[in-house]
């Protein structure tokens, strides 16, 4: 595994953040920018959050990047996906923005009863959740690479 970066480019940064996000843009400008992300998180408007939130693929989609995909993984059971799918459409009714977990290579059926506590969550704690989620996500993905 890699230590983390010290510099990243924009387009390093949009990768392991799922797009050319405001908050892809300001990380750019930082010169160390995984190390200060949740400080810049801090400083985004909510509306540049949800941009950043919302740049993620739900978990169980159909058309995911190569990233997301390997790190959800397939072959799970048709019951399985079918609540995801359920839970991820009340989720995003109920806070207005994507759930977004970090997935570890967990198979979904361990992130269904996660997205269930998770809606219980007020809509605040979701959103502070979420975007450190966000984070360890790209952290992760940058070891990884």
């Amino acid at each position: 595994m890699h230590d983390l970066p010290r510099q990243l480019s924009f387009e390093q940064l949009a990768d392991l953040f799922e797009g050319r996000t405001r908050l892809v843009e300001r990380l750019a400008e930082r010169d160390d920018p995984l190390a200060s992300a949740q400080d810049v998180i801090a400083q985004l408007s909510e509306d540049e959050k949800l941009e950043a939130l919302n740049a993620h693929p739900a978990i169980g989609a159909k058309s995911l990047s190569a990233r997301s995909a390997a790190e959800q993984g397939a072959n799970d059971a048709p019951e399985t996906l079918a609540e995801l799918d359920r839970l991820n459409a009340e989720y995003e009714q109920r806070f207005g923005f994507r759930f977004v977990v970090f997935v570890n290579r967990r198979p979904k059926s361990e992130i269904v009863p996660i997205l269930r506590e998770r809606l219980e969550r007020t809509r605040d704690e979701e959103l502070d959740t979420a975007v450190k989620e966000l984070v360890a996500i790209a952290e992760d993905r940058w070891r990884r690479s």
